[in-house]
């Protein structure tokens, strides 16, 4: 006769196991998604040339991202592994392609172009917009650190996203964002502020609860913007944000 319990022994070892080894290839992520970028970004800007000299260091990454199994669940792990996946797949579909003047010269490069992550084939928008937006209540903060390999967009940091400390990091690059005059630009003579066409394209994500664009700014804002002044938009720069 078998052993119950014995069996029970042995699928709970194996579950543990299992669930070691996934969180061992998760914190390894996170650890060569830091190196990789402090190594190849500068002051927001990528090294594509140098990563296509020697590619290896990206592939592996997004070869390990490939098997690494996130859950919604542990809501920064999920968020960090995602916003992590994203930047680094911008950059490879940059490499694959290099060079080029912006990423709007390869075609699909956001919404049809597919790539295998987590068992999953998604596109770029498809972890914006479904894994990201669409699971945390669009996230006005998503905008400020997904980047999209264009001048426009807010920069890239050269650390990888961590669970333990990604709450401050959103609020970090959201607050620098909004405090940075080459992206919101006030002009307190003419009582007019710029926004970014991310504002434009996102509008929802900014004005819930009847709060206007302006309100939103002032929440991170050092210095306020007056809530009547007027408000338009400026041309987005899909220029490659490229280390020259």
């Amino acid at each position: 006769m078998k052993n119950p319990l014995k069996k029970g022994v042995i699928v709970f070892f194996c579950l543990i196991s299992f669930t070691s080894s996934l969180s061992q290839n998760l914190n390894h992520f996170f650890e060569k998604t830091d190196t990789f970028l402090n190594e190849n970004v500068v002051d927001g800007k990528v090294a594509y040339k140098n990563i296509k000299a020697s590619s290896s260091q990206l592939n592996s990454l997004i070869e390990l991202a490939s098997g690494v199994q996130v859950q919604k669940e542990n809501k920064n792990q999920y968020r960090a592994f995602w916003i992590n996946v994203y930047n680094l797949i911008v950059i490879k579909s940059v490499v694959e392609n290099y060079p080029i003047k912006t990423p709007l010269d390869v075609a699909g490069f956001f919404d049809k172009n597919k790539h295998e992550i987590s068992g999953k084939q998604i596109t770029l928008n498809d972890i914006e917009n479904k894994l990201l937006r669409g699971q945390f209540n669009n996230d006005p903060r998503f905008h400020f650190v997904l980047v999209c390999a264009g001048l426009g967009c807010p920069p890239l940091i050269n650390e990888a996203y961590r669970p333990g400390v990604l709450e401050t990091q959103l609020d970090r690059q959201t607050s620098l964002a909004l405090n940075n005059p080459n992206f919101i630009k006030v002009n307190d003579k003419k009582k007019k502020v710029l926004f970014s066409q991310i504002f434009e394209w996102y509008n929802s994500d900014f004005i819930t609860n009847d709060k206007s664009l302006i309100d939103f700014l002032n929440l991170y804002r050092d210095t306020t913007i007056t809530r009547t002044y007027k408000s338009s938009y400026y041309s987005y720069d899909w220029n490659l944000n490229d280390i020259k």
